[in-house]
Parts: C-alpha cells; sequence; structure tokens
C-alpha cells in the first residue's frame, strides 16, 4: 500500500496545475496517468500553440460560461487569469497577448506550457505514476484512494481531474464520470461543444473543401427567434462535411436541442463592404470586362473555390454575359455574397469536440473547494465539472482556477 496527502487522478492542465500547488504547500502528491504521459490533451489546445487563458477580468471569464457561471464565482475571485499569467512566467514562460486577448506562449509551442508544469511537478516532489485507476476507494463515506490496475494508492484527499470525452486519444475517455456515479453524484448530458457541425448542405461544402474564409463574419440564428444567439468576425473553414474553424467552434457553444428547434449558419463574405458598397464594388468590376461570362467575372471578389457555390446560390446563368446582368440580378449576388446561409445538421461527435458540455452535476459540489457534498474527501476539478466556456482560453482557466481552490483548501 502506497500512501499520499494528496492522489489526483489525471495529468493534464488541472491535475498537474492542483499538484504543482499542493507540492509547493509541502503536500505529498501522486499523479496517476493511464496515456502515460502528461499534458497530452495540452499540447494540441490552439493549434498546438495552447491559448492558456484570457488576459481579462474575472467578470469577463464569467460572462464566456454560458452554463453554471455562478458556480465559478469563488475560483474565480481566488485565482484570476492575471494569477494564471504570474504563475506561467514565475516558471520562466513568457507570455504574449493577442487578438481577442487570448493569451499564449511566446514560443507559440504548446510544449513549453507542457514542459513547465511537468517541471514545477517534479521540483516539488509530486510522484508521476504510470496506473488506471479502476474505481475509488470508500471507507464509512470517505474516499481514501483509488484501485488502479498495477495497486492501490492512499491518500486524506482523493482528486479526480480526468477531462471530459473530447480527444479520448489524449486520455480523456470519460472515466471520471463512472467514478462520480460510483457514489452517487449526477452527471449531466454529454455532449459535443466547441465543435465542427454537420450541415444539411453537405454537397456544397464539400465542393469548397479546404477553403479558409478570414475577415468574414458569421451569425447563428435559431428558428422562429429574432435575436442571433451568436455574431463575431473571424475565420472559418469549409469540410467534406459541413463547417470547422474558430468562429464555427465558437458559434457551436450556443446550439442547443437539434431535435427540438433548427439553428441556422449566416456568412458574410464581405462584411466591410455595405450592400449598397458591395453593389458599386460588383457594377466596377463588370465594367471592366462587360463582355465577359458571369462565371468568369467574380475572380477578383471572391475565392475561386466559392465562386461555383455563389453562383448555383444566386441563380445566374453562369453563362451570361455580365453586361446582360439585370439589377434583380445583381442584388440577388449582393444578398447572396453577404448572407450565405447554411443549416445545422447537427455537430460532429464528442470525440472530436474540443471540450465537453457536461459533467459532474455542480449542484453537489462545494464551489469554494470544488469538494463532493456526498463523500468527504473527494474533489472534482477541471473539464470532469458541468462547466464549459467559449473559446479564448477560458476553458484552461476553469481548469486552474478549480485546481486551485482545490489545493487552497486542501493545503
Amino acid at each position: 500500500m502506497r500512501r499520499f496527502d494528496a492522489v489526483i487522478a489525471g495529468a493534464g492542465a488541472a491535475g498537474m496545475f492542483c499538484a504543482v500547488q499542493l507540492g509547493w504547500r509541502g503536500k505529498s502528491v501522486a499523479v496517476i496517468e493511464h496515456s502515460g504521459c502528461q499534458g497530452r490533451k495540452l499540447m494540441i489546445t490552439g493549434k498546438g500553440r495552447c491559448n492558456v487563458t484570457n488576459n481579462c477580468t474575472a467578470d469577463t471569464v464569467m460572462k464566456n460560461i454560458p452554463r453554471n457561471s455562478k458556480f465559478m464565482y469563488s475560483a474565480l475571485s481566488r485565482f484570476s487569469p492575471e494569477d494564471v499569467m504570474s504563475f506561467f512566467e514565475c516558471l520562466g514562460v513568457e507570455l504574449k497577448t493577442e487578438r481577442g486577448n487570448r493569451v499564449f506562449p511566446v514560443s507559440d509551442n504548446a510544449k513549453d506550457i507542457v514542459k513547465a508544469l511537468v517541471k514545477a511537478c517534479e521540483d516539488s516532489g509530486v510522484q508521476f505514476i504510470d496506473d488506471e485507476v479502476k474505481e475509488l476507494i470508500i471507507k464509512d463515506g470517505r474516499a481514501e484512494g483509488f484501485k488502479c490496475e498495477h495497486g492501490d494508492y492512499y491518500a486524506d484527499s482523493v482528486i479526480v481531474a480526468t477531462g471530459g470525452k473530447s480527444y479520448p486519444r489524449t486520455g480523456s475517455t470519460g472515466d471520471g464520470y463512472r467514478l462520480a456515479k460510483s457514489v452517487g453524484h449526477k452527471v449531466t448530458a454529454i455532449t459535443p461543444s466547441l465543435c465542427p457541425v454537420v450541415t444539411y448542405e453537405r454537397e456544397e461544402c464539400a465542393s469548397a473543401m479546404g477553403l479558409s474564409l478570414r475577415n468574414c463574419t458569421l451569425t447563428l440564428r435559431e428558428e422562429d427567434r429574432d435575436k442571433p444567439l451568436f455574431h463575431e468576425l473571424g475565420e472559418m473553414l469549409f469540410t467534406h462535411f459541413g463547417l470547422s474553424g474558430p468562429l464555427v467552434l465558437s458559434a457551436s457553444a450556443h446550439l442547443g436541442d437539434m431535435n427540438k428547434s433548427r439553428y441556422y449558419m449566416d456568412i458574410d463574405l464581405k462584411p466591410a463592404l455595405s450592400h449598397e458598397q458591395l453593389d458599386s464594388r460588383i457594377l466596377r468590376d463588370f465594367g471592366d470586362f462587360p463582355n465577359r461570362d458571369f462565371q468568369n467575372s467574380l475572380g477578383k471578389l471572391l475565392p475561386s473555390k466559392i465562386i461555383p457555390l455563389i453562383i448555383k446560390r444566386c441563380g445566374i446563368d453562369p453563362e451570361k454575359k455580365v453586361n446582360q446582368i439585370t439589377r434583380e440580378e445583381r442584388e440577388r449576388l449582393v444578398s447572396t455574397v453577404k448572407k450565405l446561409t447554411f443549416t445545422v445538421k447537427c455537430m460532429r461527435p464528442v470525440e472530436e469536440a474540443i471540450i465537453t458540455r457536461g459533467g459532474v452535476d455542480v449542484s453537489q459540489i462545494d464551489p469554494r473547494s470544488m469538494e463532493s457534498k456526498l463523500c468527504k474527501g473527494l474533489y472534482f476539478i477541471g473539464e470532469v465539472l458541468d462547466v464549459d466556456a467559449y473559446t479564448g482560453g477560458f476553458n484552461l482557466q476553469i481548469a486552474f482556477s478549480t485546481a486551485y481552490s482545490c489545493a487552497d483548501k486542501i493545503g
């Protein structure tokens, strides 16, 4: 039997950060990771650059948490984005702030974040154990450790930091939900968030597959609802199944039950131009080559991959000479470029999502310490909890803040 002050399941962002904080407080800590590699999911976040937090206030973080944001009030008050930045800078990682206040390592390399966390763990005496957690060890209603494939590990504090179900190849296989349920915790429905979407216009998207749009706007609408759910300028990508890219991932966090309602994504390909300005621009292009076929007239205005789709949507004969195009047809062209609409069919599987929506019901967790209200000595931190946010570094902030609250209570 091996005994520690604290034992943590999961060597991801929350698990390692919590381990460092406990190690700094003089606690003996073991981190159990069945994948045999620390920080695997961290390695691929932010396209391999690792968006560690958002350079904003705690209130702004809460505004970017669509569900259960109030649960995070205490944790964010105690450990804010500024604290996260100070932590990594103290570990020797230089940081920078980019568009949208997203914070990255200056090196643009997620490995630097992982290496810093691993080294800080090792320097503070944390032990990494390559094993697989099978079940909790419970005695008299209190958590006393983990029963693992190759042995049992006991501790005064037992911490579940196993992540969600997204990117299972990185070790996030949903084990934390099973552990939570074993002691009576409710686990809310597990669905994808920050995820590419499949559209009903799948063939049209496939025709433009690989096209990356920059400086377009995406508006997410719900049927029979006047106010848009999401509207933002940025980048997106056409795929063989539908739509992806930063804008689409952010918008997906606002999607509800697609069996109960229909959702639409409107793309404005030229957001810097009003309808009138775009019409004038098109007239100028047409005037340069009045005898050109319509299908050959849009090269200056739009990426070549999307031109066939625009022609199809606006319903103008592709071989019609531009000097014969009517004002009504031109208006249809302008409207199509300013509002290219796709209907959301579903999100891609949760395994492809950046994060998981749903998790351990936070009403059964103490928000000041992340300790279970049902089982003493048991804690849940990070993505395993039913708290998720939009893109921009907010989800890692949740991981760090919940981990800090846990460590502060134990230490």
